[in-house]
């Protein structure tokens, strides 16, 4: 089953994100599919860049998003609209 999930970046006190789709059975920093875009959340206010047509996409084909990936795809959701 495909996962779409936040894989970290960044150093110990800098995180970043990149919202990814990978294979529910593997590590998060194991290969992933695709990359679909990225996550900061240490900027005021987060930075979200996100292609949500592609997380559509793949969420019709069967992903599974995590919570937190929900969370940021209604928050880019809504920028875009």
């Amino acid at each position: 089953m495909l996962r779409i999930r936040l894989r970290r970046t960044g150093t110990r006190q800098d995180a970043r994100y990149r919202v990814v789709v990978s294979d529910s059975r593997q590590t998060p920093v194991s290969r992933s599919v695709d990359t679909l875009g990225t996550y900061d959340p240490t900027t005021d206010p987060p930075t979200v860049k996100l292609d949500v047509v592609r997380a559509e996409e793949w969420i019709r084909k069967g992903a599974h998003p995590s919570e937190t990936v929900t969370s940021i795809l209604a928050r880019a959701k809504s920028v875009v609209a």
